[in-house]
């Protein structure tokens, strides 16, 4: 065999094959292999994956993902040797040996569509490839002789500079406000038919909640006073194109959009395909269906321009912005958790990827040299003419408290409704921490390090418009003085030690002694906290001084406010528009950050010592990853955040629907049950009841799942967890999700099954082990059909994985709640023990829906946990029945009822 330019490598969980340069392909344990690889540079498959199995902090490598980012810019392919070979038509390899074996082929099959001509064109790929080539990236020169170039520098890095390429967008005339016809429930049905097609096996269930739901599309009545439809569609019901129907309808009808809020990602992107029924043009689909995300999560090509100047003086960086440049010429939106892989995110670094992010509020509108291509203005722009807009839960609560936006909608459907809560828990917080006010200070004064020169204070952001103006001058130059009393850079080194400086630091380091005095766990890995009262004395002393400087940053803020309005009024007529609208956005932005954060804030200080206001809860917290402190501080939260959410939407809101597969907990009491949905949705609050609407699964449970709780294993023993997974797992053949309610026991079990998963050729992720975002390690675990899974919530919220390639799911202990301060005020509030049960009921059903989502799919649901209350049961379906037993019989019946012939067919 002839000379390889590269050697390749594979790595498993346990061992790794090496395919030299001489052709010899070997097996080695994960130690040969890390030396091996820190000799040469191997091709691999996620660098940063690979490096983590190994052992190592960094590992030089050729990064086969990095040549299909670049050849193939925003589409997505798993992250692996068999992903990849899929996504170039190639066999994919049955082995690890087979893995390492193809990595050379990959790269050839790569190479050989940039000659064929299926390279992305969207931006120069030759121009960018010769800027890499200067900075020595591996991949540049490969590129260049496939497609003829000259390996030569380029003159200039014109290449990069892609926003040339990117249309402009166009301003419209505002919409013309929204009808109030009705959807009839018959036309909803007959609208579900032409979504689902002539040939579609009739679903009456599914015709059934089209129906319901249409009801929350009827003209209201009173002011404030929303319809609302509480539905609960069991899996397979086929519930979005069940609301599509109706959506679709009554937005054509009415001339306005309807917004579907979700809590994941990967619904918003479902719905988005979903909706190619209605529309199966790409190109009209995109006007007609549109992802609206908060502006933090779009690329900011303002910040890209700045991270390309900025390469000069660190070129290491520029082959991460080469990848991106060919991602924003081809992106469909600019969402950088839409179409740019998470794998890619994760090879290029988050924090550089975040920082490119129009996350800062920095925005300065028509000032930007790219405003008019900028995906964020874009996105707003295509809402308005939509009909439907795609959102999440926290973009919806944000834009309905504000209230301030003109073009709010008056239609919602709320899937993933279960998640409302635990949203709204977040959208309305308030957090007095380190990471908050040094935000703010960031916001405020701009990068203060010179190597952090992205940064842009108000100053800067706006001096061009008060140039003349010695009020709003001197407006800013006060807030300069006042910010300084909050945390700046290096602010959490500085509040461990002595060296706390400044009224906020000050605050926080006496903070963190009290809770680090009181706290349990205080020596452990995880976050702490503690009760505030009774305060200590330097905590009080120092909130005190806190409050007065807050007191006087305040002041100025809103006396620049004023100012800029008052120049509005007097002087608007001869501003351009795009001065009217930064001094605007400016505006909005000081009396938002004062009223919603500043306020919040004195109000805390100015009661501690009272006790936390009815409705409310107060701690003291630091926060942590695996020991290490990242945050610290005072932490509101509303005892029932459904208070604030349904206060804020009921004034604009006409009609609404809240839908999901488990919106009731399965109390065994219907009644207990729709209450309890309503309090926890919020809907309950409402002058008007909600529509109730329940529409089971049309899946046979008890034909189709079996459920198990073992009784024999010690779940403080982990050597006998680890062996009930191990067993359970290889009974099942792979397919499995194990799911953990500690990260710790996750890690211990993996560490013990994870030489026999992978003897018995049984791929095997972990969260928190492997070095992927979860997102990319279920899409690997959906792809691959026969693998293992471990992980926590974040895994079992995010699963939809149809097919055999999930069939058995696993827990270690019944799921009760943490019980931290929170919970244990709103156990208080709630019901105490019913509270707790209900949360448990419903983590039990949503892991268990996970299970069964085709006519066709079969899974097995296991329990390591004896102590599982019967009057937790109720939570998974009728006529399923929870089987008590010892492991031995649990694996049998796992791998009789999972095995048959008959159902040995290819995952999904």
């Amino acid at each position: 065999m002839s000379t390889l330019p590269y050697p390749a490598l594979a790595v498993g969980a346990t061992r790794a094959a090496w395919l030299a340069r001489d052709g010899e392909l070997v097996t080695l344990t994960l130690d040969e292999a890390a030396k091996l690889a820190q000799r040469e540079p191997p091709l691999v498959v996620h660098r940063n994956f690979v490096a983590r199995r190994l052992g190592l902090d960094r590992l030089q490598a050729l990064d086969l993902l990095e040549l299909y980012a670049f050849i193939h810019p925003a589409k997505f392919c798993l992250p692996t040797p068999r992903g990849l070979a899929r996504a170039l038509d190639l066999t994919p390899p049955g082995d690890l040996e087979d893995e390492a074996a193809i990595l050379p082929k990959l790269v050839g099959a790569l190479l050989d569509d940039a000659i064929e001509g299926k390279i992305d064109q969207k931006s120069d790929p030759v121009e960018i490839a010769q800027a890499l080539l200067e900075v020595r990236w591996p991949w540049a020169a490969p590129i260049l002789s496939a497609l003829g170039a000259p390996l030569t520098p380029p003159r200039t890095r014109n290449g990069l500079s892609v926003w040339s390429r990117l249309p402009e967008w166009r301003e419209e005339a505002p919409p013309d406000p929204p009808g109030t016809e009705p959807v009839d429930p018959a036309d909803a049905r007959r609208r579900l038919a032409e979504l689902t097609g002539v040939n579609a096996e009739p679903r009456p269930s599914q015709a059934d909640y089209a129906s319901a739901v249409s009801l929350a599309f009827a003209p209201r009545e009173d002011h404030g006073v929303p319809i609302a439809v509480l539905a609960e569609a069991g899996t397979g019901v086929g519930k979005t194109l069940g609301y599509l129907a109706p959506a679709t309808l009554w937005a054509e009808k009415n001339g306005a959009p309807v917004w579907i809020s979700t809590y994941t990602r990967n619904l918003q992107h479902q719905i988005d395909t979903e909706a190619a029924r209605r529309w199966p043009d790409p190109i009209e689909r995109a006007k007609k269906v549109v992802l609206r995300k908060g502006r933090e999560n779009y690329l900011c090509l303002l910040n890209y321009d700045d991270a390309l100047r900025g390469a000069a003086a660190t070129p290491a960086t520029l082959p991460a912005l080469g990848l991106i440049a060919r991602w924003i010429a081809a992106t469909r939106d600019g969402d950088l958790g839409g179409d740019l892989p998470g794998w890619l995110v994760d090879l290029l670094g988050r924090v550089r990827i975040s920082s490119l992010a129009d996350k800062r509020g920095e925005c300065v509108y028509g000032a930007c040299e790219h405003h008019k291509r900028c995906f964020v203005e874009r996105s707003v722009r295509a809402a308005r003419e939509a009909d439907l807009v795609v959102a999440n839960h926290a973009l919806v609560m944000v834009r309905a408290a504000r209230g301030d936006e003109a073009d709010l909608p008056s239609r919602y459907v709320f899937d993933e409704g279960h998640h409302i809560f635990d949203a709204a828990d977040s959208a309305f917080a308030a957090h007095l921490t380190g990471l908050e006010t040094s935000e703010l200070r960031r916001w405020l004064i701009g990068a203060e390090a010179a190597r952090s020169s992205r940064a842009r204070g108000i100053k800067r952001r706006i001096e061009d418009l008060v140039r003349e103006d010695e009020d709003a001058k001197a407006a800013i130059d006060a807030i300069g003085r006042a910010a300084q009393a909050l945390p700046g850079e290096g602010w959490p080194t500085r509040i461990g030690g002595d060296g706390a400086k400044g009224a906020a630091e000050l605050f926080l380091a006496a903070v963190r002694r009290q809770v680090y005095a009181r706290a349990e766990g205080s020596d452990g890995p995880y976050s702490i906290e503690c009760d505030v009262a009774p305060a200590a004395d330097d905590v009080r002393e120092h909130a005190a001084n806190l409050r007065a400087a807050l007191d006087a940053l305040a002041t100025p803020m809103r006396d620049l406010a004023k100012r800029l309005r008052a120049r509005l009024e007097e002087e608007g007529e001869y501003f351009e528009a795009d001065t009217r609208t930064r001094m605007d956005a400016m505006a909005r932005a000081l009396e938002r950050r004062e009223q919603e954060q500043l306020t919040a804030w004195r109000a805390m200080l100015a009661e501690l010592g009272k006790g936390a206001p009815d409705g409310l809860v107060d701690w003291f917290g630091v926060e942590r990853i695996d020991g290490r402190d990242f945050d610290c501080g005072w932490y509101r939260h509303f005892t029932d955040p459904t208070a604030p959410f349904m206060a804020s939407l009921a004034p604009s809101a006409h009609g609404f629907v809240v839908t999901s597969a488990t919106l009731t907990d399965g109390s065994s009491d219907e009644m207990e049950d729709w209450r309890a949905a309503e309090q926890r949705t919020g809907v309950g609050r409402l002058l008007v009841p909600a529509v109730r609407a329940r529409v089971p699964s049309p899946f046979d449970y008890a034909k189709q799942t079996r459920v198990f709780v073992v009784n024999d294993v010690r779940k403080d023993d982990l050597d006998q967890v680890a062996a009930a997974y191990r067993a359970l797992f290889l009974a099942a053949g792979g397919g499995a999700l194990g799911l953990f309610t500690a990260v710790a026991r996750l890690k211990a079990v993996h560490a013990r099954i994870a030489p026999a998963i992978e003897a018995a050729g049984l791929p095997i992720l972990a969260q928190h082990v492997d070095q992927m975002d979860v997102q990319t390690l279920i899409e690997i675990f959906r792809g691959e059909g026969d693998a293992c899974l471990l992980g926590t919530d974040a895994v079992r919220d995010g699963v939809d994985v149809p097919g055999r390639a999930l069939r058995l799911i696993v827990f270690d202990r019944v799921p009760w709640p943490r019980p931290d301060l929170l919970h244990k005020a709103r156990r208080a509030a709630f019901g105490n023990k019913a509270w707790d049960d209900r949360l448990t009921r419903l983590r039990l059903r949503q892991a268990f829906g996970r299970l069964v989502r085709r006519a066709d799919d079969h899974g097995v649901f296991v329990l390591l946990d004896p102590m599982l209350p019967s009057r937790l049961a109720p939570a998974f379906p009728p006529g399923v029945d929870v089987v008590r037993c010892g492991l031995a019989e649990a694996v049998a019946a796992t791998r009789d009822f999972l095995e048959p012939p008959a159902r040995c067919t290819d995952a999904a």
